[in-house]
């Protein structure tokens, strides 16, 4: 398949700024690059996580939003591919470089039911649709006289998703939004678009860097290998694991199937020496000082508190002593 280099883009701002300053990020300087992937479906990589487009005559649905500050150019990049009426908002989970851009690119958008041309709406009512596992609307709101993390502008708009799936159908093409239970997160999706043979898996499957495990909102390490082993259960290689099924992930290039392995085996094999470690007494600083990462450091360690190798290891220690 074709390799494209693009911007790890939202890692790099984490690791600068931590994830408290996303959503207070403006105005930073944005240069998108909007790659076609396959069928209906595009990638536009530079605005945080990576965002999927799929275009069509009824008109645009959006995998996630990216930063906060990036809207305006993300929109442009959007309107390159398409005239008509953005739609759909998908999020793969809450953290704000795939959310951040929620608010200004809902309020571009517009919905195209009837809830939304009568009656009183109210400000977050319209505009385009935002689809979710209750878990991100859960942590982007907050409980009652409490004050939310994210403006209401922001959240999902559509409550239902609370089973293991959501399918849409839309342009011509079935979707489906595929909960991964405490994977990175404790709200991610994958979204898959069944015809152009598509995946967008969010921050459960990146490039480059290690898995970056939110053990503090629900990610554990049993989860991410699940969630890696459910892409490659609807991964399809035309040959040799390569071409076929096409997967955007959360930050970098766009990958199929092979990538995936790769990435699942690292995981696994990593899990399983900090496993054995624990077994045979050793503290945290032990495992770290052990490296237990270093057959794939050259590649995935970031060195920083997000997807470097040091976070990683001390994620899976976490995660797995949260399951004993």
């Amino acid at each position: 398949m074709k390799r494209y280099l693009v911007s790890a883009g939202g890692l790099a701002i984490v690791a600068a700024a931590g994830l408290a300053a996303f959503a207070q990020q403006s105005n930073p300087p944005v240069k998108l690059e909007t790659i076609p992937v396959q069928g209906n479906v595009y990638m536009i990589a530079g605005a945080g996580g990576n965002i999927a487009v799929q275009v069509g005559n009824e008109g645009v649905l959006v995998v996630d939003t990216g930063l906060a500050g990036t809207s305006d150019a993300v929109l442009a990049e959007i309107r390159k591919l398409s005239d008509k009426p953005l739609q759909y908002i998908l999020n793969t989970h809450f953290h704000p470089d795939h959310t951040g851009g929620n608010d200004a690119i809902r309020r571009a958008g517009t919905t195209i039911t009837g809830a939304n041309v009568t009656g009183n709406l109210t400000d977050a009512a319209v505009g385009a649709q935002i689809i979710a596992h209750l878990n991100v609307l859960n942590r982007m709101s907050a409980p009652t006289g409490e004050r939310s993390p994210t403006p209401p502008g922001a959240w999902p708009t559509d409550t239902e998703f609370i089973g293991n799936h959501k399918n849409l159908f839309f342009n011509d093409e079935s979707i489906k939004m595929l909960y991964q239970p405490n994977a990175h997160t404790d709200g991610d999706s994958l979204v898959w678009f069944r015809r152009s043979d598509v995946i967008a898996t969010g921050d459960i499957f990146v490039t480059t860097s290690y898995p970056f495990i939110d053990v503090d909102h629900g990610g554990s390490i049993q989860g991410e290998i699940d969630a890696l082993n459910n892409i490659l259960d609807i991964t399809v290689p035309r040959h040799e694991e390569e071409g076929g099924t096409y997967v955007i992930p959360g930050h970098g290039r766009v990958c199929d199937q092979w990538e995936v392995v790769e990435y699942r085996d690292m995981v696994t094999i990593v899990r399983d020496r900090v496993q054995a470690a624990i077994k045979e007494g050793k503290t945290l600083a032990q495992i770290k000082e052990s490296n237990l990462t270093k057959d794939w450091d050259a590649r995935y360690d970031t060195k920083t508190p997000y997807g470097g190798a040091s976070q990683f290891i001390e994620a899976v220690y976490k995660s797995l002593m949260k399951s004993k």
